[in-house]
């Protein structure tokens, strides 16, 4: 899962992931997040994005941020970015076809080709934080399913 800080919607993505992973009761998954940017590295995620995340029964305080690295696409057979923009700065990293075929749009999964992206709550009010819970979770829900 992949954000621009990774402090935001990225950390919420893995922590929702996991959770449904853990509560289906599906193995050989490894969920990580990071952040197309240097600017969090080693922080936990926003504070209001934790406070959201609790409210809704998951936890992310264990979390902390990182910088995507081009090893990333040896680590993980899928890359989900929250917008056009990380899709970018991900790509842009890719050695070849194989690394590019891996990215795609979170919100593909729940609106196929529609090619939305997760609005980024950071600079707006508590309802964002809300409104992006929504997003990711029905995105991760319908993720979670295809991987039992």
């Amino acid at each position: 899962m992949v954000c621009l800080g990774n402090i935001c919607r990225s950390p919420l993505a893995e922590g929702i992931l996991r959770q449904k992973i853990e509560e289906k009761e599906i193995d050989n998954v490894f969920v990580d997040s990071c952040g197309t940017s240097d600017y969090h590295i080693g922080q936990t995620p926003d504070k209001r994005t934790q406070d959201n995340a609790i409210k809704h029964g998951t936890d992310l305080s264990n979390l902390r941020g990182r910088q995507f690295a081009q090893s990333d696409f040896d680590s993980f057979d899928k890359i989900f970015v929250m917008d056009s923009s990380n899709k970018e700065d991900v790509l842009a990293l890719a050695r070849n076809n194989e690394d590019k075929n891996k990215v795609e749009l979170l919100l593909n999964i729940t609106h196929p080709n529609n090619n939305l992206g997760v609005p980024d709550p950071y600079f707006g009010g508590a309802n964002g934080f809300e409104d992006v819970y929504i997003l990711v979770d029905a995105a991760c829900e319908k993720l979670s399913d295809s991987l039992r």
